[in-house]
């Protein structure tokens, strides 16, 4: 609780006695200690929950206009686009938005694999980040749909129909997501209002995550827990500064995707209205989907008793969902990849394993790239479930500094060493 004399305003001094949320962000926003050696990756936390903002009040405002209905849906989105004051920018706004939400978790997500972050005792912090990932795919996936184009009606079609590979149960799931027996007005309806449900949720598991860094404390490039006042700073000024220049950076990027270059990252078949009749030549995702759209097409064949549409789609799933156990899977006793120098190897060749999956996910099924696929999907399996609890028992890693102090000076003589 606060003591009296904490606050000079008498109305802040009055509520934060009775609730004392000041004080709680005076702790944990302006005096919490950071590890003094974080990096600009520590900067794409905050930069998720800035796009995330962003994203709810566009999606709000476009709401009012949006029409969620199979004959007036696609008409709508071209009124938003037209006639409604500043229609183009909010769309803009929040279709690009999505593609920044997904760049920056991605990026938050990389770092922390390379930098060991999901480790002890940090476990609970990396699996709701992997629910949180879950969680954007749905609303993702739910907002593809709603604008009702070609690349829209399809790929809802051919996702939904992913369950129905399921045994016994998965037929009834598609009739219950589709409100009937193909992709239709109930369908448009549903998925309108869990996507307008799911950031909301989000928020809350968001919250969850933010107050789990608090409680255990951030990582850092090191992996080296904070042993003292030496190894810290506050978190404000300094990473706030630090933050706000991060933020900067990114609306410029953000600002040329809105003026410049809108429909970077959307397929110009969804500018075409849906039209059930008539099928796209080439049904694709959206590009963060594509990494896992190409581990679904990877299996051709039956594995033992299971189809290969089912085997396609456990794949898919488990991709992700193997997330969730990597804090196990991985057996070193340090966490940083900067003394691991086998892990460091590996883990770049883990993130061009990811690209060439993406860049399958954007072709079509055939020729070479089939077996492109296939290889990119095994490697992605053995990175985790072999390499990683093999790497952690086998490698040798390098002497860790005994205190972030020390990893932070040892770095400066060096430097100072190369200039003189």
């Amino acid at each position: 609780m606060s003591s009296t004399s904490q606050w000079s305003n008498p109305v802040i001094r009055w509520v934060d006695e009775r609730l004392p949320v000041f004080t709680y962000m005076d702790h944990e926003y302006n005096k919490f200690p950071m590890p003094k050696n974080l990096n600009y990756f520590w900067n794409f936390g905050a930069l998720a929950m800035i796009v995330l903002v962003v994203m709810v009040v566009t999606g709000i405002v476009l709401a009012m206009q949006y029409t969620p209905h199979v004959d007036h849906a696609f008409g709508s989105v071209e009124r938003i686009m037209r006639d409604v004051n500043y229609g183009w920018l909010l769309r803009y706004i929040h279709m690009n938005g999505a593609s920044m939400f997904f760049i920056i978790v991605y990026i938050h997500m990389f770092r922390g694999m390379y930098y060991g972050s999901y480790k002890a005792p940090r476990e609970l912090l990396w699996m709701m980040g992997v629910v949180i990932l879950l969680m954007m795919m749905g609303t993702a996936f739910f907002g593809y749909v709603l604008p009702w184009g070609q690349m829209s009606f399809w790929g809802a079609t051919v996702i939904t129909n992913l369950f129905s590979a399921i045994p016994i149960v998965g037929e009834p799931i598609v009739t219950w997501l589709w409100g009937g027996f193909a992709v239709d007005n109930a369908t448009l309806n549903r998925f309108f209002s869990l996507h307008y449900l799911f950031p909301f949720l989000l928020f809350g598991v968001v919250g969850l995550h933010v107050i789990a860094v608090h409680v255990t404390g951030s990582n850092n490039p090191d992996g080296i827990e904070i042993k003292g006042p030496q190894d810290s700073i506050p978190f404000n000024p300094y990473f706030t500064a630090k933050d706000s220049v991060g933020t900067a950076v990114f609306l410029i990027i953000f600002a040329y995707f809105v003026f410049f270059a809108p429909n970077f990252f959307g397929e110009v078949d969804n500018y075409i209205e849906a039209n059930p009749l008539q099928t796209p030549q080439h049904i694709v995702p959206e590009w963060y989907f594509l990494p896992y759209y190409a581990i679904l097409r990877a299996i051709t064949f039956d594995v033992l008793f299971i189809p290969a549409k089912l085997m396609g789609v456990i794949l898919m799933f488990a991709s992700i969902l193997i997330l969730l156990v990597l804090p196990w899977l991985d057996t070193a006793k340090v966490r940083s990849a900067r003394y691991r120098p086998i892990f460091k190897w590996m883990f770049w060749v883990f993130v061009i394993d990811c690209l060439v999956l993406g860049y399958v996910g954007a072709k079509p099924a055939e020729g070479v790239l089939l077996y492109v696929g296939q290889a990119a999907t095994a490697y992605y399996f053995i990175h985790f479930l072999i390499l990683m609890p093999l790497v952690g028992k086998l490698e040798t890693p390098l002497p860790v500094p005994a205190s972030i102090s020390e990893a932070v000076n040892g770095r400066k003589s060096a430097a100072d060493k190369e200039k003189s």
